[in-house]
């Protein structure tokens, strides 16, 4: 793993996976679905971004739970906005406002992995959204943003249909 990601140290690389692993044991009831296969990060119940507003990352710049009497889906999963106005905007442009990577951590992409992506740890690049798992993942991730997402980039089509579990 070093050799592919000279930028992540294996003990790095460790400590976003501890991370990670932890954020699920905390967690359990977000019901990250480890054995699907799907490109985009849902719940057992196929909601998207734990039920937060795409939208509203755009427009209000923070992180806003979306109602589920405003819904939308694309690619196979649900997602929830804080009003009619910014589920109609994703309607409209859902490339815009998806987040990248499915919803899954940026900086999990980057070492070939895929971890629940959390909504409160955010940033927008280029008109783009991206989350991360943990705030040492969050942390590491804004020390090269740019060249974490070309690499991100390039990883993603090799893992992006495969389940998180068997990355």
């Amino acid at each position: 793993m070093a050799s592919s990601f000279p930028a992540v140290s294996r003990r790095k690389a460790l400590s976003i996976g501890i991370a990670a692993a932890a954020a699920s044991a905390i967690l359990p009831a977000l019901a990250f679905d480890a054995g699907s296969t799907a490109a985009i990060n849902v719940d057992t119940a196929g909601l998207a971004i734990r039920g937060y507003d795409p939208v509203a990352y755009f427009t209000v710049g923070k992180p806003t739970r979306g109602d589920a009497k405003f819904t939308a889906k694309h690619d196979g999963a649900t997602y929830h906005f804080a009003s009619a106005a910014n589920r109609d905007a994703f309607q409209k442009e859902p490339a815009k406002y998806a987040p990248q990577f499915g919803g899954f951590c940026a900086m999990g992409a980057v070492m070939e992995k895929k971890f629940d992506g959390d909504p409160n740890l955010w940033k927008i690049v280029d008109g783009k959204l991206y989350l991360n798992v943990s705030e040492p993942a969050q942390k590491r991730w804004l020390t090269d943003t740019a060249g974490y997402i070309k690499q991100a980039n390039q990883n993603w089509p090799k893992i992006k249909d495969k389940a998180p579990n068997t990355l």
